[in-house]
């Protein structure tokens, strides 16, 4: 049940969508459905296109509920404007923000501090392929360094020809990061505050959980509960907040996995600021937990109050 007199301490909220990102359409997404939940529980609520925004226009609120995804939301850069002008906002603050947000730094702190990820590499060029071939077995799943929502990502199965073609197309985005493919199950954990809400576990006919199959695909398959019990249920959630807390996350965030043949996890990323749209992961392990939307929502800005 929501406590309405969280909605007066909240003040006037700008919620922060759209953007310059390539993930504009499902901030705006996002940002929309948030936006709504909030005015339906009597919140003053805005919604700030972040798309050429002048940060001195947020001064007039507040506190910033933060619905950017992709670079320019979810990288520090908003988080560091924020900062400076003293306006509270919602999740991870600068360094957890950039941090998460950079694929291969992230990979590289979790190895250093034992935290069990897929192997990697990542070159410069395409020349430098041909050592990954050397050094490594197919499959791959190749991944632009900072873009989210799987874009510029693709599965590669065999053959360097076919590694050259996806690091093209990643490369147009970003530094490039080629992940050893783990498979198995994948799993999402989410985090709101120091609670961590029910994992999901992912299931599409598609070759990868990849942009289609998470925003516009009917067939993908959800299950939450996600089927792990006891001592596994546990490590899962455990691993999660190990990789949320390394990087120095807080307020709410979500956790990507996936389990090998070897029946160990194995950590894939941190999302700072996950999706909200109708497809979207943390509304469906929130609603498991018997938290509607407008209470998640609430429940997000109540972090910055802290």
């Amino acid at each position: 049940m929501l406590d309405q007199s969280w909605v007066t301490k909240l003040g006037k909220v700008a919620v922060l969508m759209g953007g310059n990102s390539a993930e504009r359409e499902i901030s705006l997404q996002s940002g929309n459905a948030v936006l709504e939940a909030l005015t339906n529980v009597g919140v003053a609520a805005i919604g700030v296109d972040g798309k050429d925004l002048d940060c001195n226009d947020l001064r007039n609120y507040d506190r910033v509920f933060i619905a950017l995804h992709g670079r320019g939301g979810e990288d520090g850069s908003i988080q560091g404007a924020l900062e400076h002008l003293g306006i509270p906002y919602t999740g991870s603050a600068v360094l957890a923000s950039a941090l998460a947000m950079d694929k291969i730094r992230c990979k590289q702190l979790w190895t250093g501090i034992g935290l069990p990820t897929p192997s990697f590499y990542t070159p410069s060029n395409e020349a430098q392929l041909v050592n990954v071939v050397d050094e490594a077995e197919f499959p791959f799943i190749v991944k632009p360094c900072r873009e989210g929502s799987s874009i510029g990502m693709e599965k590669v199965q065999s053959g360097l020809p076919e590694l050259v073609n996806a690091f093209r197309n990643a490369k147009q985005y970003d530094e490039v990061l080629i992940e050893q493919y783990i498979d198995g199950p994948e799993y999402t954990v989410t985090i709101v505050g120091q609670e961590i809400l029910p994992p999901i576990r992912l299931e599409t006919p598609r070759t990868f959980y990849d942009y289609k199959a998470k925003y516009f695909s009917n067939d993908t398959q959800y299950h939450c509960p996600c089927g792990l019990q006891g001592d596994k249920l546990a490590e899962l959630e455990q691993l999660a907040k190990w990789a949320f807390d390394s990087l120095g996350c807080q307020g709410w965030g979500r956790v990507d996995l996936m389990m090998g043949a070897n029946q160990e996890f194995y950590v894939l990323e941190v999302n700072t600021v996950p999706g909200m749209t109708s497809h979207s992961l943390v509304p469906m392990s929130a609603k498991q937990a018997g938290i509607d939307f407008s209470e998640l929502v609430i429940r997000i800005l109540k972090e910055t109050l802290v």
